[in-house]
């Protein structure tokens, strides 16, 4: 049919080759085949003989979107609209465009005028749709994806994106249906090789297969490289004797680059580099947010480049390239702000999945994957289309010792009682008089005075004065907050079992266990965030339908960063989510001295707690099965005795293991590069790299 309607339109331009609507339809028919050249130069000619041919403007547009040619797509878009105003898929397309470009408010006004033009538009209510759920209207979004179902029952990107909103608000109703239903979409969408409706970082949250997950991830990193082939330009090559000078160069690539928690997590590695054997290099996909993370980043990176001043990928791939980077960091993957269209132009030798994505990329221009063999154990390589490159300890990080060391000592957990006076909140000077004598004080004392966290010191018997330096730390408070249960309307005496995450990461079978554990340990609560808040009523309902009093669930609000660390000294237990484990949420909750639970499954995204417990030194708080998990929260709650230890025990090792020493685990990663960079100079493909 489609050569047969080829054939018509060629034979119309033979017979007049001003013809703009055979013109146009041809170039319909070229852009479908992959010909994007001629269809460029047939929409071209369209205009050229028809400058007022609205269709055609559209269609260009929408290939000069494709380009990443931005402001250009927009001008065409304006055209099809000036000469069409009532031209809703314009207006459509043009909101995917100012989306692109950031315009939030701008893209949605495009949608409401689609849809005011056609209500019966089915694309442009799951376009608005799309755009309230990424700016955390998730309400309205479901509004309006259930409106584009209602026009068009058979919309598998309106479903899938429906199921991930009801999962973030926890609603939960004809829960195993929908699953069903999702996962049947899924095995089509793959089975014909089509984009799956399943975004790659929404894959962890359901019962798909390890094969499932790691298609949606290859499909959409296939999808970057026809994005970069309509630019005609080639990968990179690399010369393995090419002399780049003897230092090993090291470009990390993120839009987190800024109060992100990627940034609260890794700030201090770019300055731990050692400056003898790296050169390193910090690529920001994001503008400047003025914040003290970003500031931190750009002056301590040897490098700092904004590629968000350089929006076209093919550009941004040559300056990469052009500053000879060797190890190309993807701190991305499927996250918001991502631009894998860099990568997929190959503009280093090896290029690296590290930190700010928990799953595989599916893409044969990601050589490594930095993990480690709790997160990503040998038997489950299949899972990913990287090479695992193992760090010693866990691959995850936390900058908590440099950003908090407050928190050390306010409420250290052992059996002395202090008091904590403000001797001047201008200088920042904080007196901790201790009414028991805790040696280890003195320690933690000296080593963040060697860090430079501490201007000064001073023991005067049982009193110590501490000067916090506000140019190095400022996420450290000007006075040492005074942090209650009363505060967050916590119960002083109960069993305080908390969970910091988005409510996304609650499942069913997770919020039932929960309640279990709750039956067992009569006087305790359950402390949650409003993360979001349209939430909140969906849990307190379910807990209710599980036979548990919906008042022995708190919700708090979202905090800023340092309070929200603070706070979590409050809890006795952090029961994890065992379907997408606390990453950073659970760096938090065990840097303020607060024991974690887990279950580890087979996820990387489901194995990280159990990652981070291991190298702190608590393997008994990793549970395999669900009835396991329940038992250890349920004994641990029982017996204050137990719990006090145990608590004791997590603060000490805060200071004693790897898992809060970014210096150590900054030497480690860059032994890790050494290896990486060996195999390559040695003519070697890339490789496990499991020791």
């Amino acid at each position: 049919m489609v050569q047969e309607a080829e054939e018509c339109y060629f034979t119309a331009l033979r017979m007049c080759n001003t013809h703009a609507d055979s013109l146009n339809n041809l170039a319909n028919i070229k852009r479908e085949q992959g010909s994007i050249d001629q269809a460029m130069t047939l929409y071209l000619r369209a205009l050229e003989v028809y400058p007022e041919f609205a269709a055609a403007h559209s269609n260009l547009a929408s290939i000069l979107q494709m380009q990443g040619k931005l402001q250009e797509a927009l001008q065409h878009y304006k055209e099809a609209i000036r000469i069409h105003p009532g031209f809703a898929d314009a207006y459509s397309n043009m909101g995917n465009t100012l989306k692109e470009m950031l315009d939030t408010q701008g893209a949605i006004q495009c949608y409401l005028r689609a849809i005011q033009i056609n209500p019966a538009f089915a694309e442009g209510h799951s376009h608005l749709a799309s755009i309230y759920k990424d700016t955390g209207n998730v309400m309205e979004a479901i509004k309006s994806y259930r409106m584009a179902l209602k026009l068009k029952s058979e919309f598998p990107d309106a479903y899938c994106n429906l199921v991930h909103c009801l999962q973030i608000v926890c609603d939960w109703t004809d829960y195993e249906n929908r699953l069903s239903k999702l996962t049947d979409i899924v095995k089509d969408q793959v089975s014909k090789n089509r984009l799956p409706s399943v975004h790659p970082h929404h894959s962890m949250l359901y019962p798909l297969t390890h094969n499932l997950r790691k298609a949606i991830a290859v499909r959409h990193a296939a999808l970057c490289q026809e994005k970069i082939a309509i630019l005609h330009k080639p990968t990179y090559a690399h010369n393995r004797d090419k002399n780049t000078g003897s230092r090993l160069r090291i470009g990390y690539v993120s839009s987190d680059f800024c109060n992100h928690p990627t940034s609260h997590l890794m700030q201090s590695i770019p300055g731990f580099h050692s400056r003898d054997k790296y050169e390193i290099f910090c690529y920001a996909l994001t503008p400047d947010d003025n914040t003290s993370f970003r500031k931190k980043i750009l002056q301590e990176s040897e490098h700092f480049i904004d590629l968000s001043q350089i929006p076209d990928n093919g550009d941004a791939a040559d300056k990469i390239y052009k500053d000879g980077i060797q190890i190309l960091i993807n701190m991305n993957g499927y996250t918001k702000g991502a631009r894998n269209e860099i990568f997929a132009l190959k503009p280093a030798p090896i290029q690296v999945m590290w930190l700010g994505y928990p799953g595989t990329s599916g893409a044969n221009y990601m050589d490594y994957i930095v993990t480690d063999s709790i997160t990503s154990p040998a038997d489950l390589t299949d899972q990913y289309s990287e090479k695992l490159a193992y760090m010693p300890n866990t691959f995850f990080v936390g900058d908590h010792r440099y950003m908090f060391p407050h928190l050390l000592l306010e409420g250290s957990g052992t059996d002395q009682t202090e008091e904590i006076k403000v001797i001047d909140s201008q200088a920042g000077v904080i007196q901790i008089n201790n009414k028991v004598h805790w040696p280890m004080h003195v320690s933690i004392i000296q080593t963040m005075m060697q860090n430079s966290k501490i201007q000064a010191g001073v023991i005067q018997g049982q009193t110590q004065t501490l000067i916090f330096d506000q140019t190095v730390t400022p996420t450290i408070p000007r006075s040492l907050p005074l942090t209650l249960r009363s505060q967050y309307s916590l119960p002083e005496k109960a069993i305080i079992f908390c969970n910091f995450n988005q409510l996304y990461k609650i499942d069913p079978p997770t919020l039932k266990s929960w309640v279990d554990i709750m039956k067992r340990v009569p006087d305790s609560v359950l402390w949650l965030l409003k993360f979001p808040v349209a939430g909140e009523a969906n849990v307190l309902l379910a807990v209710q339908q599980m036979d548990l009093d919906p008042s022995r669930v708190i919700f708090s609000n979202v905090a800023a960063k340092e309070e929200h660390v603070r706070r979590g000294r409050l809890a006795d237990i952090c029961l994890d989510t065992p379907l997408c484990n606390g990453h950073t949420t659970s760096m938090d909750v065990l840097w303020a001295g607060t024991p974690v639970i887990t279950m580890k499954m087979e996820t990387l995204a489901s194995r990280v707690a159990s990652s981070q417990l291991t190298t702190l030194g608590f393997p008994e708080l990793i549970a395999s099965t669900r009835d396991e998990y329940i038992d250890i929260a349920v004994r641990y709650a029982a017996d204050p005795v137990m719990l006090k230890q145990l608590k004791t025990r997590i603060k000490a090792a805060r200071m004693t293991s790897p898992l809060f020493d970014t210096q150590l685990y900054t030497k480690n990663l860059e032994n890790l590069y050494m290896k990486m960079w060996k195999r390559y100079e040695n003519g070697e493909t890339a490789d496990h790299i499991l020791n």
